[in-house]
């Protein structure tokens, strides 16, 4: 029986037994596959490296380059430039890629890469994109509009047949992609964490800083067997108090006397005489609290990302006030934007565990309180079993779907 090699890879090829029904044992004879990295900086190349090492197998040979297309002054007008150095015709490519902070050129970086593998004849193209970019506009913003979509469309448009990512913001964002979306979820590996790594976690509440977080903190705290409490108040303005054009077209004329707000007639902008709709209540911000007895107790806030940290750290000092004695940040993305590394030192948090679906060495080197805990496990196993044509259903035991 003749054995091909496909890059780390033994593939023993023989001819297909057919089953039932006319159709083949797919497993038997399956084309190689190969794992790209489509970052062109070494920090965002570390995860890539480590699930490579996991599936045994050695990373695509490909350059992936920032280059000028002018000569003087061209440094300020770069492109995207994607070398592959390898036949990937007919096999399974699976294109790792990390968000950093410049997030603009990691997505050109990833379109250009599918589309160069695209028209190199790859069979699938499938992209491992922990952090999904964009992922928080997912919605209408008043006159804006919903990038996230316009991304996945861009995704397919480019050559993706599918995506490995990680606690979307929205598990909604999977209705805007035409192809299949496995969102992976962090939550084993840092509940893992808390058992292991949090001394006396028995004495743990799990809080949510949000009242629409409640659900994750629900789905951890009933697999660790914790409390639960909740935070309750706006800590910054609502988008509800901003202008959103509901005055307009502005009326012709304006009238005394009333407590509602009028109709404009289509035609003429004239209040339909005697209609009036009831008076809209401003927004109050109301005074954080906590619902929930956080006294005496280990307390752990959970979310899907930190980026901004003065909500964190805020939530942090009032969980002080309320008799809290160690304070965790449990998080699957940790972004750490701006000043986060130096507000998180100042704080009353006593650490901050991210995965590393995003590179943070820097922010690590800054402030010794964030801790990582690796997910590479579970990225390599998902390539193995999307590859092998394999069920997922095994990464997705023991998971609430709320969380």
């Amino acid at each position: 029986m003749p054995i091909r090699r496909f890059g780390g890879h033994r593939s023993l090829v023989s001819h297909s037994p057919k089953l039932s029904y006319g159709f083949t044992k797919m497993n038997v004879s399956r084309s190689g596959y190969r794992v790209f990295s489509a970052n062109s900086t070494t920090a965002c190349t570390e995860l890539a490296k480590k699930i490579t090492e996991r599936l045994g197998v050695e990373l695509g040979k490909s350059v992936v380059c920032q280059e000028s297309n002018t000569g003087g002054w061209g440094w300020l007008f770069s492109e995207t430039r994607v070398d592959v150095k390898e036949s990937v015709r007919g096999q399974d490519i699976f294109i790792i890629q990390t968000i950093p902070r410049d997030v603009n050129t990691a997505i050109m970086e990833l379109l250009v890469m599918a589309y160069a593998l695209k028209t190199s004849c790859a069979k699938n193209i499938i992209g491992v994109i922990p952090y999904f970019p964009y992922s928080k506009q997912c919605k209408m913003r008043k006159r804006g509009s919903i990038v996230c979509k316009l991304l996945a469309s861009m995704l397919a448009k480019a050559g993706l047949t599918h995506i490995i990512t990680m606690d979307l913001h929205q598990k909604e964002i999977q209705g805007f992609f035409n192809f299949p979306v496995d969102n992976l979820r962090a939550s084993p590996f840092l509940i893992q964490y808390i058992r292991e790594e949090i001394p006396d976690y028995r004495n743990a509440i799990i809080v949510a800083k949000t009242p629409s977080a409640a659900k994750r903190a629900q789905s951890y705290a009933e697999r660790l067997r914790l409390g639960l409490a909740v935070m309750h108040g706006e800590a910054h303005q609502s988008e509800s108090d901003m202008v959103d054009g509901r005055q307009s077209p502005p009326l012709s004329r304006t009238t005394t006397g009333h407590t509602g707000l009028e109709l404009p007639c289509s035609r003429h902008h004239v209040p339909f005489p005697g209609i009036e709709l009831p008076m809209m209540m401003a927004k109050e911000k109301p005074p954080i609290t906590v619902v929930g007895d956080v006294g005496g107790r280990i307390a752990i806030i959970v979310d899907d990302m930190i980026d901004d940290v003065e909500e964190f750290v805020a939530a942090a000092e009032i969980l002080k006030e309320r008799g809290a004695y160690k304070i965790y940040i449990m998080a699957t993305h940790g972004l750490l934007s701006a000043d986060a590394p130096r507000l998180i030192e100042e704080s009353a948090i006593d650490e901050v565990v991210v995965t590393n679906t995003v590179p943070h060495e820097v922010q690590k080197l800054q402030c010794p309180k964030i801790k990582t805990v690796d997910v590479s496990m579970i990225l390599a196993e998902a390539i193995r079993r999307i590859h092998n044509g394999e069920s997922m259903a095994y990464l997705f035991r023991n998971i609430a779907v709320d969380d």
